[in-house]
């Protein structure tokens, strides 16, 4: 089983902000969990979502209508 990693922690692994971050999770954009107001992630599910829309979005699929 995969660790989940805090808000803070993903952000940073990934290089973004915190509030991105939130505003992609809130969006349905990278998969979460929210324990209370705490948002997890699996950094694994994470990164797999972030390279497929990049894979999307450098062949010019865009799904976010």
């Amino acid at each position: 089983m995969s660790d989940l990693l805090s808000l803070a922690r993903m952000a940073r692994r990934l290089g973004v902000t915190q509030d991105w971050l939130r505003e992609q999770a809130d969006a349905g954009k990278v998969p979460c969990l929210l324990a209370g107001k705490r948002y997890l992630f699996n950094a694994v599910a994470v990164q797999d979502a972030v390279a497929t829309k990049a894979a999307e979005k450098r062949q010019g699929v865009d799904h976010a209508k």
